[in-house]
């Protein structure tokens, strides 16, 4: 075979430093950026905050804001003892909603993602802090050691106790039988008068620790749970059946199949009735007031504000870094000057690299928040109508109408979208929570599926208890207002809501 020489031209993309760090800072949260600046600034030299405002933390900024907050009040609070004959005002406390999750097919990479608002505030106690409750709230152990200090018992039987004070998990159960417990404390060749004798105290410790408060703790499973609690309440024949349930017919309860539980308890339907609702005001974990939650603070990139009948994005000011190039340092870098071939002309020659990677640093932080404005302002733009009615008139969007309005790729959307929060009069949400798929309407239109997720929420909300509608029904009454949705994508949203089915949701 004779040799010969072939010529190809092919093109590749290749992407230089600067253009990956621009892309990394992109997809960050707002945390993650804090700590990406943290870290530069503390290697390169070059770069520093400026005085005024400079980006400190969140943390600061967060307790800043709240100190300020809390001197309003104070202001508020004099001026109402200054006029005591004066009315106080109400307190207007709007529905913030909750956390829903769903997976999105728009086009958004298929992430579960959170369409997060803000907690709604306690009107009833204007010095309420989210975190007091984590500082000052003790622990379900420390609440039992207290009233078991209270008690008479000697040594032996008060150690029983706190042994199984400190077995309990943080539901307040005792998860770990009694054997198991008494097996940990004693060797294998322990004889069994001793066993039944360290089996017979824990027995007794278990009947103080499950006379304590919360009333409950120390239970083995739910059923156990609930019937403490019951037998603390006042006897009445409610009562005895509601024991018969928790004690054996707790599956029937749950499916909401109240023929059977009449057959088995012997109960009339008014009788279940009240047996039930006692049992549904019921606590199924006792340690759960004692449980420090972890405290998820959102901290939103954009603003949404009202500007006449338009609608303006702007930069959370509190999210904004405030970074510049050291001038001393870059001005006897420019003046320094090393002759060729010495080791101070590399050295100068990685210092020049760093300023210059200071540099780059700051000009892709600008982009990054650009990028993250232009995109909200369009994202407000297409949805006027949920920031004025709500999320019944969400429009449908998927990632690229706004890359081609912007000009930008689907990719960098889906970046700037992810981890990055809005705050609006509805609460504060998810760049990604305003893009949902389309359905198809009898007008020939199409509705956005997160204003279908709230129709099926008003229609669940206004249902009779006693006859739930189903998803068949909910289907029906939605195509009955001009909506195409199957009853299979009905209930993939009502599962989205996290509201339970049908048979469920019945109730006596």
């Amino acid at each position: 075979m004779k040799p010969s020489l072939q010529f190809r031209l092919s093109q590749h993309l290749s992407l230089t430093p600067q253009l990956q760090q621009s892309i990394r800072l992109l997809q960050l949260s707002t945390l993650e950026l804090h700590q990406e600046i943290e870290q530069m600034l503390e290697q390169n030299p070059f770069l520093e905050p400026e005085d005024e405002g400079g980006f400190d933390s969140l943390a600061s900024l967060d307790v800043e804001r709240q100190a300020a907050d809390k001197g309003v009040r104070d202001d508020a609070r004099e001026e109402q003892a200054a006029a005591p004959e004066s009315e106080t005002p109400g307190l207007d406390t709007a529905e913030l909603g909750t956390t829903e999750r769903d997976d999105w097919e728009n086009g958004t990479e298929r992430e579960d993602f959170d369409g997060i608002r803000e907690t709604p505030s306690r009107a009833d106690d204007d010095d309420y802090d989210p975190m007091e409750r984590n500082t000052a709230a003790i622990s379900l152990q420390d609440h039992l050691r207290e009233q078991l200090h209270g008690t008479r018992l000697d040594g032996a039987d008060m150690a029983a106790v706190e042994m199984l004070i400190e077995s309990l998990n943080e539901d307040g159960y005792l998860a770990d039988p009694l054997e198991e417990i008494a097996a940990s404390l004693l060797d294998e060749d322990t004889d069994e008068d001793t066993r039944e004798d360290v089996m017979s105290r824990l027995r007794c410790a278990l009947s103080w620790l499950q006379n304590m408060d919360p009333i409950g703790v120390g239970a083995a499973n739910l059923s156990d749970c609930l019937i403490l609690q019951l037998r603390a309440l006042p006897r009445s024949e409610a009562q005895v059946i509601a024991i018969l349930i928790c004690k054996s017919h707790l599956e029937l309860l749950a499916r909401r199949d109240y023929k059977k539980l009449m057959a088995a308890t012997g109960a009339d339907e008014a009788l279940l009735r009240e047996a039930q609702d006692l049992i549904v005001h019921l606590e199924p974990k006792p340690g759960r007031a004692f449980t420090r939650a972890e405290a998820n603070i959102i901290v939103p990139d954009v603003i949404v504000q009202k500007v006449g009948r338009n609608f303006k994005v702007m930069l959370n000011p509190d999210v904004m870094p405030k970074l510049r190039i050291n001038d001393v340092y870059a001005n006897a870098l420019r003046q320094s000057r090393a002759p060729r071939g010495s080791t101070a002309t590399e050295g100068h020659a990685n210092m020049s690299a760093r300023l210059q990677e200071a540099r780059w640093f700051v000009k892709n932080i600008q982009q990054r928040f650009d990028t993250i404005l232009r995109v909200s302002q369009a994202i407000v733009d297409r949805q006027k109508n949920f920031f004025t009615h709500g999320e019944i008139a969400m429009k449908p969007l998927v990632l690229r109408e706004i890359a081609d309005e912007l000009g930008l790729h689907e990719s960098t959307i889906s970046r700037v979208t992810t981890a990055k929060y809005m705050a609006t009069l509805f609460g504060t949400f998810e760049l990604k929570y305003f893009f949902g798929s389309s359905l198809n309407t009898e007008a020939g239109g199409n509705a956005s599926s997160t204003a279908v997720r709230a129709l099926i929420k008003q229609l669940v909300s206004a249902e009779d208890p006693k006859k739930p509608l189903s998803d068949s029904q909910l289907s029906l009454m939605l195509e009955e207002q001009g909506i195409q949705v199957a009853r299979r994508t009905v209930a993939k949203y009502r599962e989205a809501l996290k509201i339970a089915p049908a048979n469920l949701r019945k109730t006596l």
